[in-house]
């Protein structure tokens, strides 16, 4: 069986978002820092609950929330990056940028490939 790489990215992005929540916590800094260990670890889940959709609508829901999700955490990665919080930690933002560009590309392709093809 293939491997799914977006359920290993996005796993690996949540791993990622634990790991800036411990840092995080550790500097005192509570509010933002929930918000995303929030919208960070649900893009996973999200993505796993999709494997077991009951129909073709909520899989395309679910991602589609996963989607949301991976561009609410872009917006905290983005506030707690200028407001240097997370300063040395430029490479979150690559990655984050990176799950977010691909959720838009996977959803439509998703929609198509379920109700037009």
């Amino acid at each position: 069986m293939k491997e799914n790489i977006v359920k290993l990215k996005s796993f690996d992005f949540a791993l990622r978002i634990v790991k800036i929540y411990q840092y995080m916590t550790e500097k005192k800094e509570f509010i933002l820092n929930k918000q995303l260990l929030r919208s960070g670890t649900s893009i996973g889940a999200l993505i796993r609950e999709s494997e077991h959709a009951e129909s073709k609508v909520d899989f395309v829901h679910k991602l589609s929330i996963a989607l949301k999700e991976a561009n609410e955490s872009q917006y905290w990665i983005e506030l707690l990056y200028k407001s240097n919080y997370l300063a040395h930690i430029a490479a979150i933002r690559t990655k984050v940028g990176v799950v977010v560009e691909f959720q838009f590309f996977l959803v439509p392709v998703c929609v198509l490939r379920i109700f037009v093809l």
